[in-house]
């Protein structure tokens, strides 16, 4: 049966990237359980319990596991319906001489857990520096931009006038929230270790005979053969699933800052101001084969969504596990931690291709902006009509009128804003006729949109020195292709 005949999830098949899918594959899973049995094997040995080299040698030969092993371990978990004793048994079979101690001590979450907080250790390694590398885009973009004027907009109605840099930079900021909250549960990461069936380490002790600083011991060498600095202080039959959540919380907001951006950057695409790359010989709809439709960002949004909502299932996993531990949790933490990661690196992926390639059209941004500009400026004009003596309620009511009567121009006729000219044919305004252009400068009106820019994406600013560990990595990454 051809591999076309059964379901992948697209996460897998379309969207992440190789390195990610091999993280959450089954040979990494099974070689990582028995990279764990070889490490306490050899910790154990170290603290002098009787394990032969022959057993130990016979482990490091057999660490990555083949198909062959996989298949054994398939009909070992049909057989006992239990996953962990499958692989146990298929490791003992390729490793004969230590088929006897092999997870001597353990419990099966001494293998699963501990894998899983070094999968979500390796994922979020292989996530944050793809992020810093999108916000450092992002950041040159919002400094090319910083001073091209482009209208605000509350309430999706026209605003106060920022620039197309400013509003990158507001992206910039929102991503580098997601990264100090990622950083900050990658740091607080522990190893589970050798703390037995409900974490009171009592196996231990039994083989040990009692000896507590040994059991110590044998953490401290777990935890140093596999890269962490200690182990969670309390921990039950697995470590708390309060750890699942709080990276899944990190993530789950970074799905919805993106989902914020690519929502963003489709409305300026609608209003053809700002595109995404778009290929040579990209099409933009199978029927209509003028458009142009922003794909990247909407994978972008649906994938974040997606992200965005996963949280919830580690939610509910962590308030259902009564006392010390229920299996309720394993077939959706097999779904979801995976999901997790694989939904963040595609996000990043293809926010990094968008990132690389957002065109902006400034005709069309001034032209945008210069349909709005006159009801902006009137606030000016009835100031600078004060300072030459007219009354401020007179000089409003002028200006509401001619207004109104622009505005109904461009909504029931169809026109354009006539009410720059309207105010220069008014008597009223002479005293600013002639001062009426200059008011228009669209710079007039950005505030301190450009030096915000500068002062936070610029040299020596927040972005750069939240990117300073990552700068190795940003130096040498190219623009991320996507393969569909």
């Amino acid at each position: 049966m051809s591999a076309h005949d059964n379901y992948q999830t697209p996460l897998a098949s379309r969207y992440a990237s190789s390195e990610m899918r091999e993280l959450f594959s089954a040979r990494k899973r099974g070689s990582t359980w028995r990279q764990l049995w070889l490490w306490l094997a050899e910790a154990e040995k170290e603290l002098g319990i009787a394990i032969s080299d022959e057993a130990i040698e016979q482990m490091k030969a057999h660490v990555v596991i083949t198909d062959d092993d996989l298949e054994i371990a398939r009909k070992e978990e049909a057989k006992r319906r239990h996953d962990v004793m499958g692989h146990v048994h298929a490791f003992g079979q390729v490793a004969p001489a230590a088929a006897g101690i092999i997870h001597l001590g353990a419990t099966s979450c001494y293998v699963t857990d501990n894998a899983d907080l070094i999968f979500l250790r390796d994922g979020l390694d292989l996530l944050l520096p793809k992020l810093a590398t999108v916000i450092h885009r992002l950041s040159r973009f919002a400094l090319q931009y910083k001073d091209m004027p482009t209208l605000g907009y509350t309430h999706y109605q026209p605003a106060q006038l920022i620039t197309v840099g400013r509003r990158a930079a507001q992206w910039v900021q929102d991503l580098t929230m997601d990264l100090e909250d990622i950083e900050a549960v990658r740091a607080a990461l522990r190893f589970r270790g050798a703390q037995g069936t409900t974490g009171t380490q009592a196996s231990f002790m039994e083989i040990f005979h009692n000896d507590g600083a040994k059991i110590d011991e044998l953490n401290e060498i777990l935890c140093k053969k596999a890269g962490f600095e200690r182990c969670y202080s309390i921990s039950t039959q697995t470590y708390t699933r309060k750890v699942d959540l709080r990276v899944a919380n990190a993530l789950a907001a970074f799905g919805a800052t993106v989902q914020k951006i690519g929502s963003d950057i489709r409305h300026l695409a609608s209003q053809k101001e700002m595109e995404e790359p778009f290929e040579k010989d990209q099409i933009g709809s199978s029927a209509m084969a003028y458009k142009r439709n922003p794909m990247r960002c909407e994978r972008i949004c649906g994938l974040g969504r997606h992200l965005s909502n996963l949280n919830k299932d580690c939610s509910d996993t962590f308030a259902a596990q009564w006392f010390e531990r229920t299996l309720d949790d394993s077939a959706i933490r097999r779904i979801d931690l995976p999901h997790l990661f694989l939904t963040a690196d595609a996000i990043l992926i293809t926010l990094d291709n968008v990132a690389s390639g957002l065109v902006v059209y400034p005709a069309r941004v001034h032209s945008r902006l210069m349909e709005e500009l006159p009801f902006m400026a009137t606030e000016n004009m009835i100031m600078k009509m004060v300072s030459k003596g007219a009354s401020r309620q007179e000089a409003h009511e002028e200006i509401r009128v001619l207004s109104h009567q622009a505005s109904d121009v461009v909504k029931k006729e169809g026109g354009r804003n006539d009410l720059i000219e309207r105010v220069k044919k008014t008597k009223y305004f002479e005293p600013i006729w002639a001062e009426i252009d200059g008011m228009l400068d669209p710079k007039n009106f950005i505030g301190r949109s450009s030096e915000s820019v500068e002062r936070y994406c610029g040299e020596g600013g927040e972005v750069q020195n939240a990117l300073v560990k990552y700068k190795k990595y940003i130096d040498v990454a190219k623009a991320a292709e996507l393969t569909v």
